[in-house]
């Protein structure tokens, strides 16, 4: 089974929990097993269309899956994927200004 890690800002839309195993053949089908789980995680992962959001980088391994083939990226039983939502903010370099 595939297993999805999932990040701690998102865990509070799946009950805590860590992790999320997926028999899906593609990093699409795993996202899509995760939501239709964790129903109110979609609005955060998946854009209107069904797509991963832009924002959402997903790793299988060290690899961005954009890199790959993107949502189509195969998996296997030993895929492990991590879901990395971007983190914006910070304070300005005031020097550049």
């Amino acid at each position: 089974m595939a297993k999805i890690i999932i990040p701690t800002p998102l865990r509070k839309f799946t009950n805590n929990e860590s992790t999320f195993d997926s028999n899906a053949k593609t990093v699409q089908s795993a996202v899509d097993d995760l939501v239709a789980t964790y129903t109110s995680l979609e609005k955060h992962i998946l854009k209107d269309d069904g797509s991963i959001r832009s924002f959402i980088r997903i790793y299988l391994g060290d690899e961005d899956i954009n890199v790959l083939q993107k949502g189509q990226t195969s998996l296997n039983e030993d895929s492990v994927l991590s879901i990395v939502p971007a983190i914006a903010g910070g304070i300005p370099n005031i020097k550049n200004q």
